[in-house]
């Protein structure tokens, strides 16, 4: 699987066969019609095409005098598979961090509650038993 996920990954890199595959996620379709927004020649595009199939992420079929092509879902589902191993692992990861940070959070807010408790203007002792024989502060 691993030299057919890099062959995938090859194909993938380039932008044109990307828009390719774009083009055929809409359905099967023929060369020509591929070829019809790039400006490129013909046999540049079928050398693009090449590079999908080898990948397996397109099969091209003789209808005739056309070449239909279509997009195989199968390659992307691999190499879909393959990166959502490692999406898991990196949401995992980032869900940790993200409860550390929270903890550290929690931790300075209550560090920074005692720092205010303290930096409160007190009474002097005198008035603070005076208040507290009468009832209360006030």
């Amino acid at each position: 699987m691993t030299d057919r996920l890099s062959a995938t990954f090859a194909a993938l890199a380039d932008p044109t066969r990307r828009a390719i595959l774009a083009r055929l996620a809409l359905g099967e379709t023929s060369v020509l019609k591929i070829a019809e927004p790039f400006e490129m020649s013909l046999p540049a595009v079928s050398k693009h095409l090449k590079v999908l199939e080898r990948a397996g992420l397109i099969t091209r079929t003789r209808d005739a005098q056309m070449r239909p092509c279509r997009i195989e879902a199968r390659a992307l589902k691999e190499a879909d598979d393959w990166l959502e191993e490692y999406r898991r692992l990196w949401e995992e990861r980032l869900d940790r961090l993200d409860d550390y940070l929270r903890i550290l959070q929690a931790h300075n807010n209550d560090e920074k509650d005692k720092q205010d408790d303290h930096s409160k203007p007190r009474k002097p002792n005198k008035q603070r038993k005076r208040e507290k024989q009468r009832g209360g502060e006030k």
